[in-house]
């Protein structure tokens, strides 16, 4: 069976405190079961990639998180009987937290993990077999991933929507979420910013995300910081191209320092690196100092994912423009938008899909290098083939 993956946006009825939905679905299906509880003839959405949202599905989803911040007390029951399944196979403090202090902001439980360790993975039990016995209990799923494409590949079996909370070196679209309630927030606006990302972009989940989202606003302007070892991936360099998004790659963080309105700062990640060396080469490479801001514009915004090692020094931290605290907080009610909606959705069985018989990507860090029932699903981009979960090239 071939997979049809397209942009297709689902209407409802608003209940109670609740919105039109603004989600795009990642995949369209046809439903094969008609079993207690599943929705026929709808489709399950998922939150896989920003990129799979519009900009008047962003609108919503910001106006709703504003809603949210400014009169908490009457969202309290949004998620009542709802609940949420936490899935986190690798570390987490931030966007674990946030996750579950939203739900139970919203009325809803949460069950879970942060440790595959005190879970069926330590045996040996697949991703498919996870997610399908986990769908059966929870309404919404939330999972962290150190293999990049498992939220989509999660996707193809759940009854329930998934949202990918961070998938290896590759997405982490509720990051961006955060990013953006953030830059809107402070800023009043997102468009016609220059914006310098700087750091690990060539593992920087946060980064590549938020890249893809920022195709969606007007007249942005990209400062690619990294030395050339982590430089952003070609794939996302073509993404630009395609959607006329001006960039220049630098090496260094100061002599541009003074034309941006926004500096997104990330760690070096020595968990992304398989080979320790290039580690060694690049750790420490960039430190923002308060005395480095001293060019920087008044009203420009400083901004990191978090956690932080050394990229930021502490001297920083009460600088006005230094904002990523208030971004960490911003993100917990951008995901109480997401679960708001997506935690409502009804249960709708996923289509039947092709069993593979191997891993067609070479990456190694692929969800398809472990999970070898994967279908074979390629897309192209950019004049080349690529692999459907993780976007490499095949």
């Amino acid at each position: 069976m071939q997979e049809t993956f397209s942009h297709f946006v689902c209407g409802r009825t608003a209940g109670p405190h609740q919105d039109l939905s603004f989600f795009s679905v990642v995949r369209r299906v046809e439903v094969w079961y008609n079993g207690p509880d599943l929705k026929e003839g709808t489709a399950v959405r998922h939150l896989i990639d920003f990129g799979d949202l519009s900009r008047q599905e962003w609108d919503e989803l910001y106006a709703r998180a504003g809603r949210i911040m400014d009169a908490p007390e009457e969202h309290l029951d949004v998620c009542r009987g709802k609940v949420m399944a936490s899935l986190f196979y690798e570390p987490s403090t931030r966007t674990n937290f946030s996750f579950q202090t939203a739900m139970l902001r919203l009325g809803g439980t949460v069950f879970g993990f942060a440790d595959p360790r005190s879970s069926s993975a330590s045996k040996g039990e697949s991703l498919k077999d996870t997610i399908k016995m986990v769908s059966g209990y929870a309404d919404v799923i939330v999972m962290r991933t150190p293999w990049e494409g498992a939220a989509k590949a999660a996707s193809l079996y759940s009854d329930v929507p998934v949202i990918n909370a961070g998938d290896g070196g590759h997405m982490h679209p509720t990051q961006t979420t955060a990013d953006l309630t953030t830059i809107a927030r402070l800023r009043g606006s997102v468009d016609g910013l220059s914006i310098g990302l700087c750091g690990d972009l060539k593992n920087g989940r946060t980064v590549h995300s938020l890249i893809k989202a920022l195709s969606k606003f007007r007249d942005i302007r990209f400062f690619l910081i990294a030395p050339r070892d982590l430089a952003v991936p070609e794939y996302l360099r073509q993404f630009m191209r395609e959607h006329d998004m001006p960039f220049l790659e630098v090496s260094g963080l100061e002599p541009v320092i003074p034309q941006l309105d926004v500096l997104y700062m990330t760690r070096i990640q020595r968990e992304r690196f398989i080979d320790p060396l290039e580690y060694e080469r690049n750790k420490g490479i960039y430190v923002l100092t308060r005395s480095k801001l001293g060019r920087a514009k008044k009203d420009l915004l400083v901004m990191h994912p978090l956690p932080r090692v050394d990229e930021i020094a502490v001297d920083v931290d009460d600088d006005p423009r230094a904002v990523y605290f208030q971004q960490a907080r911003y993100g917990m009610f951008a995901r109480m938008a997401l679960l708001s909606d997506l935690a409502n959705q009804p249960r709708t069985a996923p289509a039947p899909v092709e069993i593979g018989h191997g891993p067609v990507c070479r990456a190694p860090r692929c969800i398809t290098q472990t999970e070898h029932y994967l279908p074979p699903l390629v897309k192209r981009s950019g004049g080349v083939d690529r692999c459907a979960f993780c976007d490499a090239p095949l």
